[in-house]
């Protein structure tokens, strides 16, 4: 059964047209996990998978929103302090319109929204700064309001902080704002700088979900960012990222041990994603695979945030890929997806290995996305 367009959804829900529709891409991380808190680097690419809204102006003072993927409704008043909703996917809406009033735009007049995505939820791949950056672009198109997409990523990553309560760096919005089409994104998350980095022609991007569901928010992530915060305050720096290797071995005494361990891997995941992003640029595919299996290694042993499920599915793609491509966890952890860089001749061969040894291995069935990367946040129409 074809699902109902977006746009008719909307007239069939408020009774009118929408003024505009919104696409906005999630993302996968390609190398460089847990660095982007740490004002590090991280190398993510916008992926096919996206989250569509239609929006409207509706001349009163109520934001009401239509989730078609859930039936369900949210509305709430302009004029009152917004508040959090126990719907957990509307918190998401509701604290973009917040974060926008808290930076200064404040919404001349309520709207309609209708929102539906196909980004796959608790893998890993950022449904959630999907959303944001969508309702965000929505909102400052309909509006005109004057904010670039890199506004728009922060104004979504201050939501997600601030009020639905996971402290997530400014990788995945950011990279649902600014992707570009064949290409993963260089970002340095203290500057915002990103670079363009073209992925090499003969590899495809196979994403695996382990279906080892998690969530962010109430998870080990938070502890995991006030871990790495101690481990600057000892070194007295502000982030991770002001510090080297050997600064690290010289001055870690009377670190707590744990700490010293995520310290350790976020140091070496910086410089990782710089080597990885240069060997990326000149087509050395062994280079990239070596530093994928030690990121996946690292996040493994020293940060420890990934599951017996998805060392498994690094380990089967691997046995077939070898030095032609790469393969690790990707996203925030404790579950969620692999990220696969597979020459396009072995694509098969990876999804048949998997399919035949994972499910007798842990008891789960793999999905396998193969995807291109894709431009950031669009308006369609």
């Amino acid at each position: 059964m074809t699902p109902t367009p977006l746009p008719q959804l909307f007239h069939q829900q408020f009774a009118r047209p929408h003024t505009a529709l919104i696409r906005a891409p999630g993302r996968v991380n390609l190398i460089g996990e847990h660095t982007d808190y740490n004002d590090g680097f991280v190398l993510p690419c916008a992926i096919d998978f996206a989250t569509h809204v239609a929006i409207a102006p509706n001349g009163s003072r109520s934001v009401r929103v239509y989730a078609a993927d859930y039936g369900e409704r949210d509305e709430f008043s302009l004029d009152t302090p917004i508040a959090p909703s126990d719907k957990q996917w509307a918190n998401y809406i509701r604290g973009v319109i917040w974060a926008l009033a808290e930076h200064g735009f404040r919404l001349p007049e309520g709207v309609d929204i209708a929102v539906s995505g196909n980004v796959p939820q608790g893998a890993g791949l950022s449904s959630s700064a999907a959303l944001e950056v969508a309702i965000g672009k929505a909102v400052q198109h309909v509006f005109r309001l004057p904010l670039s997409a890199t506004e728009i990523a922060q104004i979504g990553q201050y939501a997600e902080n601030r009020f639905v309560g996971c402290n997530c760096g400014i990788m995945d919005q950011l990279t649902s704002a600014r992707g570009e089409a064949g290409h993963a994104v260089l970002i340095d998350c203290r500057s915002l700088n990103a670079q363009a980095v073209p992925i090499p022609a003969g590899l495809a991007i196979m994403i695996i979900h382990s279906h080892v569901q998690r969530g962010l928010v109430g998870s080990e992530y938070n502890t995991r960012r006030a871990q790495c915060e101690t481990a600057a305050a000892h070194f007295g720096v502000p982030a991770l990222r002001d510090v080297s290797l050997a600064q690290f071995d010289a001055g870690k005494q009377g670190l707590d041990a744990t700490a010293a361990r995520r310290a350790r891997y976020i140091i070496q995941e910086n410089q990782r994603t710089l080597d990885a992003a240069e060997a990326m640029r000149r087509n050395d595919i062994p280079a990239l695979s070596r530093l994928m299996a030690e990121s996946h290694a690292g996040m493994r042993d020293e940060f420890e945030i990934t599951h017996p499920a998805v060392d498994t599915l690094v380990e089967l793609a691997s046995e077939i890929i070898g030095e032609r491509g790469g393969a690790r966890m990707t996203g925030g952890g404790f579950g969620g997806c692999i990220v696969a860089l597979v020459p396009h001749d072995l694509v098969d061969a990876v999804k048949t290995h998997i399919a035949a040894h994972y499910q007798t291995r842990t008891g789960l069935q793999e999905e396998v996305f193969v995807c291109t990367p894709q431009a950031g946040v669009s308006v369609v129409e």
